[in-house]
């Protein structure tokens, strides 16, 4: 069958491709069976297809034929190889596509149409200008789900303004709450809002497939920004400030709501931290550190008198800690049910027994690094579990996959594509 004639909306096959990450001894993944285009870069947009693809949705992702995804070429490398890419992408399907050519978009609807869900991060407008907006993909696929994640959403004053999630780390409230109050305020060393709106925009995906599937209803369109879901985490600072007039300010490791709560620094140059938000716990700790005359002292006697008293308290506390080593100090608390942990960093983490008991990383076979340690799918399903079937694949590994054999694209109109830059 040539493109033109896949071209007519017709499946080649029953229309649904097997999920992408499970093999044929292998339960099936709770979106086993549903097929989701990924079109964009980086990390907002592929931490969602990536969510997708680990519980068992066939993930096509969408590349430039010049340059494939930018996270192939983002932060650290092995011998030229994008560790950021080899996480997200795991458990897709890449194929190489210039959607801003004739050809291209032909191929490009050819995909969505035969797709449950689109998935797209561009600058608003973007695909609107190439001819492949909601109105026109949904002539054609009308249960066809797309999501539209972007740094200011849709609409707005800002929304044609590019957005990364340093911006939305700044905008949103967070780095202003972030770091210590005698400092500037403190940006996190990853992509945290990038992170946020992709879970809210894999919900949103979830929810929307629900309701056209369970529900009888059709498909649609979603706006998601990369400032609203991290603003909707900062808890109820709006209605604070909007109730008693109140901007809360940096208050570094401690809680403005509860104390102690800190990071405290052990015998042995090391580091713990400590929460106790709830006043049985506080009295533990003070058990833990042997001042059990703490608990009657009015200095500490409530969480209200601890917070105005904070300053004297982190101070007995780190005492203490300074004549313990960190396994001291985490066994007398675990002793006296008193809440603590250690400051990790991953090295700490791939050798906790409690991480490797609970397979929280695996090792993943790859043709360029050899094999690939990465965290495992979460959370855990008893019957349709995630799975991880390889991590991200050479760019258009699955050209003559996805156009050859889902598409039925024709040998001579693969070439054609191929000598004309398309793919």
């Amino acid at each position: 069958m040539s493109r033109d004639e896949a071209a007519d909306g017709v499946p080649a096959d029953d229309g649904q491709a097997d999920g992408g990450s499970h093999g044929d001894d292998s339960p099936a993944g709770p979106l086993d069976g549903v097929t989701v285009v990924e079109a964009g870069s980086m990390i907002s947009i592929g931490t969602v297809g990536r969510l997708l693809a680990d519980f068992g949705a066939d993930v096509i992702k969408v590349e430039h034929p010049a340059t494939g995804d930018h996270l192939r070429h983002f932060g650290p490398q092995k011998e030229g190889v994008g560790l950021w890419w080899k996480y997200l992408g795991r458990n897709k399907r890449s194929v190489t596509l210039d959607i801003s050519t004739e050809e291209g978009k032909v191929v490009f609807e050819d995909l969505v149409a035969e797709a449950d869900a689109l998935i797209e991060n561009f600058r608003p407008g973007t695909l609107e200008r190439w001819g492949l907006g909601y109105d026109h993909l949904s002539d054609r696929n009308p249960g066809l789900v797309m999501l539209r994640l972007s740094g200011f959403g849709q609409t707005g004053p800002y929304s044609d303004r590019p957005g990364f999630g340093t911006l939305a780390e700044a905008m949103s409230g967070f780095a202003f709450l972030n770091g210590y109050p005698d400092r500037e305020p403190l940006l996190p060393p990853t992509g945290l809002a990038d992170g946020i709106a992709a879970m809210f925009s894999t919900m949103a995906v979830a929810f929307a497939l629900y309701s056209r599937d369970a529900n009888g209803g059709t498909g649609q369109y979603i706006d998601t920004s990369l400032i609203e879901p991290i603003f909707s985490l900062i808890g109820p600072q709006p209605l604070r400030y909007q109730q008693l007039d109140e901007i809360e300010e940096r208050s570094g490791n401690r809680s403005t709501s509860s104390a102690p709560r800190n990071v405290y620094r052990t015998g042995d140059g090391r580091a713990v931290a400590i929460s106790a938000s709830a006043q049985p716990i506080a009295m533990r700790v003070f058990d833990a550190i042997e001042r059990p005359d703490l608990k009657d002292d009015p200095r500490f006697a409530d969480n209200e008198k601890r917070l105005e008293n904070v300053e004297e308290l982190d101070a007995i506390i780190q005492e203490w800690m300074d004549d313990h080593t960190r396994e001291e100090v985490i066994d007398r608390f675990e002793e006296y049910e008193a809440t603590i942990a250690p400051i990790y960093n991953v090295a700490d983490i791939l050798d906790d027994e409690h991480y490797r008991a609970r397979d929280a990383v695996v090792e993943v076979p790859d043709d360029q690094l050899g094999a690939g340690a990465v965290q495992n799918t979460v959370p855990r399903f008893s019957e349709t579990p995630g799975e991880i079937s390889h991590l991200g694949p050479r760019l258009g590994a699955h050209n003559e996959e996805v156009y050859g054999e889902r598409l039925s694209y024709d040998e001579e109109t693969l070439a054609e594509l191929d000598s004309e830059g398309v793919i």
